[in-house]
């Protein structure tokens, strides 16, 4: 390792503190744990997986760079180490560690350091999706901050969003006094006859300067844009900031060069400095708006990912250890205990238990698994302790691919600013042109002093034209539409959500969850012959309340409501894929299905053709049997929401085809369907096979809307033109769509929708507004009317135009508050 004066090293074979190098983890050297000895000293790690890290690539992991003092700190052996926002950082003292946890934005730089992402991370512009990178840094059409194509579980915040919400804290209040200086005074207050119109144009410029400095990165896009012939917002925000800024400061030390018809009474030329501050901090604010609702997309990814346990238990013929989970290679014997998540997936070698697969199938009951069965990652383990053999790891598991279908789903999605961007393609050329040639007529037709009134006429266009309020018309309306949405119980996650939702053509709902309640329920009680009806539910219950099966918790639960005496089992079992038995008050009870009881020898000829029936109507029938004779049948069934038929029937009158896809049985799909009048009923689908669905019907030319509560919707939700989830559901489904119904109540489909249109008419008129003054105001300024009337238009009235603009546009979407839903 090489040594250094200004290096903190300790002798890494006889540390003080002994430390990975890798993950920062305090390792005990005496715990036999992996080492290394590299260039004459020792480094030890918590796990395989490290030690190979650091064989990789040694040089990566020996030091690092102490944030506050500069100096480099060996990992290995440093005794200060916090994370910051998902990064390490090590020091040298408790001093500068101290220093650090104060105030760390003031150790990170302009901007805050990414964290750490794994190898072959590869990393795109949000604005531009086919620029595709291998390393961070920044968009080479936009000057954008590229992000990670797939978050890592443990990605701090968007390091963009906190640099640009720092930048506001402190331009915001340096624009807020210029702008009050500058109106202030054309409002009547005597500013600068107190100190001075030479001090009054300088206090503006010290207020303005820093804004500007601070605000760069918007200066350094709009460069960008200009060297790659990419004109957008940031070519004209950069442009016509920058004149007002450089006009200013000309006005501000020179004003003897414009003429007396600018220069006014006073003999001092005009100065834009808060027309530059005040455009450059709104625009400060669009961006953190939309980079905190950008940061948000990677929610459901980090949400997917956490489903994975973080190690597993991995069985060798030395015992049992636990690893990381990519060190788990296909062919090991694992084991899962109860409440453990499966690692990977693989098949059960030894044991007996129950898996809750909701994640994959959406439903609610747990499934039974022994020696042979598959298991997937991801699954939560119920009840017994098995071992497995791991098939497939990493990339290759079925949850890896759940997250790449959201990941490609979520990127494949165009930005709502691309309209903007489209008129900007032919607004910014068409603006720049019209500034150079008003300063071309100016100075070769207009009056003395031509250079004065060209560069008045050619700022006052850059002025004008610079979209201000383009750049509010979808945020404000987005903003006041989800206040309104979450009045009504729609959340939103993003303005394309409503542009796209107000257009849908089709709704794929999931079932269970979304149209019924999500779990098991008591429904039918049928006794046989002198069997009560109580007696028959409480013997039930009383078995049932010896098992932890979803099915037992719902009969149980529907004896207490039906108040019927709780009794209590004797030889109480389980048989595995039948059912229960047991004694109860003296006598002899099965529950379940028919196999159980044709093993004790009871004939279910009787009670055939009911249980049939039941499970026609989509429910979950069980035999029951006392002494040796049927005694009657109990179903149990997912329940349809109060509030689902009259939804249903308002979506289908707003002209949206209806169609249902669920891994539930084809039998229970279609009960539901036919109590619903859904149009079309696909059963027994994978989350591929939602997918699938989803982009088959969009191949039609159709927009597609799908609702859906669970982790297996989440491929589909994210594919969708518009994903809905309910609120009540699983977290990864919420991430993954674009609006929430908080209440899980599908009737606030029928309310997104409305909310949708108003919203998009909304956008259409800011739109318009934003236009239509700057449009109109560019010949204007250009000085077309000073031929006949002698007016040119001062670059004050530009930017009160460019002020307007942005009022109308916010007015407007106020108005949204009171839309009706």
């Amino acid at each position: 390792m090489p040594q250094d004066h200004d290096t903190h090293h300790h002798d890494t074979d006889a540390p003080s503190t002994t430390r990975d190098p890798v993950c920062g983890m305090l390792v005990d050297p005496a715990a036999g744990k992996p080492t290394v000895n590299h260039e004459g000293h020792t480094y030890h790690f918590c796990s395989d997986n490290c030690r190979d890290k650091f064989r990789a690539e040694p040089d990566a992991y020996i030091t690092a760079k102490d944030p506050v003092c500069g100096m480099d700190v060996a990992r290995a052996s440093a005794e200060h180490m916090v994370k910051h926002e998902g990064q390490k950082h090590y020091f040298c003292s408790e001093r500068c560690q101290s220093k650090f946890g104060a105030d760390p934005n003031t150790y990170l730089g302009d901007r805050p350091q990414q964290a750490e992402m794994p190898k072959g991370t590869q990393y795109t512009c949000p604005m531009h999706p086919e620029i595709i990178r291998d390393a961070p840094g920044d968009c080479p059409k936009c000057g954008m901050a590229l992000e990670p194509v797939t978050p890592s579980a443990d990605t701090g915040p968007n390091p963009e969003l906190v640099d640009f919400r720092r930048r506001l804290w402190i331009t915001g209040p340096l624009a807020l006094a210029v702008f009050v200086l500058e109106m202030g005074s054309h409002l009547g207050l005597p500013f600068a006859g107190w100190i001075g119109h030479t001090a009054f144009g300088w206090l503006q410029f010290a207020f303005a300067t820093p804004v500007v400095l601070i605000c760069y990165p918007f200066f350094k896009r709009g460069w960008s844009s200009i060297v790659n012939a990419s004109p957008n917002m940031w070519t004209l925000i950069a442009l016509g900031t920058g004149a007002a800024y450089l006009f200013s400061i000309v006005a501000l030390i020179a004003p003897g060069l414009f003429p007396d018809a600018v220069r006014g009474d006073m003999g001092m030329a005009p100065v834009y400095f808060e027309a530059a501050a005040v455009i450059l901090v709104l625009v400060l604010i669009g961006q953190v708006l939309e980079l905190a609702a950008r940061d948000r997309t990677g929610d459901a990814i980090r949400a997917l990912m956490d489903l994975a346990p973080k190690t597993a238990r991995r069985v060798t013929d030395d015992g049992e250890e636990d690893v990381e989970l990519d060190a788990v290679q296909t062919g090991d014997i694992l084991r899962v205990r109860p409440g453990e998540s499966v690692p990977v997936d693989g098949i059960v070698t030894e044991g007996r238990t129950s898996v809750d697969e909701s994640m994959i199938t959406g439903e609610p009951v747990p499934v039974e698994k022994t020696e042979g069965d598959d298991l997937t990652g991801g699954t939560l383990n119920k009840s017994g302790s098995v071992l497995m053999r791991a098939e497939s790891v990493g990339a290759d598991t079925t949850l890896s691919r759940i997250v790449d279908m959201v990941a490609n789903a979520q990127r494949s999605r165009a930005p709502i600013q691309g309209l903007a961007d489209r008129v900007s393609l032919f607004f910014v050329p068409t603006v720049v042109a019209v500034a150079i040639a008003a300063f071309i007529a100016w100075m070769v037709l207009g009056p003395e002093p031509r250079l004065s009134y060209a560069f008045v006429a050619a700022v006052s266009v850059l002025i004008i034209a610079c979209p201000c309020a383009l750049g509010l018309a979808t945020p404000m309306s987005i903003m006041v539409a989800t206040g309104r949405g979450a009045q009504a119980g729609v959340l939103i996650r993003d303005a394309e959500a409503l542009e796209r939702f107000s257009r849908v053509d089709a709704l794929i709902v999931d079932k269970t969850g979304t149209l019924t309640e999500g779990k098991p329920a008591l429904t039918d009680v049928e006794p046989v012959g002198e069997v009560t009806r109580d007696r028959l539910l409480s013997f039930a219950a009383a078995l049932e309340r010896g098992s932890e099966h979803p099915l037992a918790e719902a009969i149980v639960t529907g004896a207490k409501v039906a108040g019927v005496p709780m009794l209590d089992a004797k030889d109480f079992e389980a048989v595995t894929g039948k059912g229960v038995k047991g004694r109860v008050d003296g006598s002899e009870v099965h529950l379940g299905n028919a196999a159980l009881l044709v093993d004790a020898g009871i004939d279910t000829g009787s009670l055939d053709d009911r249980v049939r029936a039941l499970q026609s109507d989509g429910k979950t029938a069980m035999f029951v049997a006392i002494d040796g004779a049927p005694a009657g049948v109990i179903a149990v069934a997912d329940r349809i929401k109060d509030s689902t038929p009259d939804a249903i029937r308002a979506l289908h009158d707003a002209g949206l085809r209806i169609i249902m896809a669920t891994g539930d049985a084809e039998a229970t799909a279609q009960a539901v369907a036919r109590d619903l009048n859904i149009d079309e009923v696909h059963a027994g689908v994978s989350p591929e096979d939602k997918q699938a669905l989803v982009e088959k019907l969009r191949g039609e030319g159709l927009s597609v809307a799908m609702a859906g509560d669970g982790v297996n919707d989440a491929p589909a939700l994210a594919a969708a033109d518009v994903g809905i989830a309910m609120g009540t559901g699983a977290d990864v489904a919420v991430e993954s769509a674009g609006i929430t119904l908080v209440k899980g109540d599908l009737g606030g489909i029928v309310r997104a929708r409305r909310l949708a249109e108003a919203t998009m008419r909304n956008i259409k008129q800011n739109l318009f507004f934003a236009f239509v003054y700057n449009s109109g105001g560019v010949p204007l300024a250009a000085g077309v009317l000073f031929p006949i009337f002698g007016v040119l238009l001062s670059p004050v009235v530009a930017a009160a135009a460019m002020s307007l603009s942005s009022v109308s546009v916010i007015g407007n979407a106020l108005r949204l508050r009171l839309a009706k839903l």
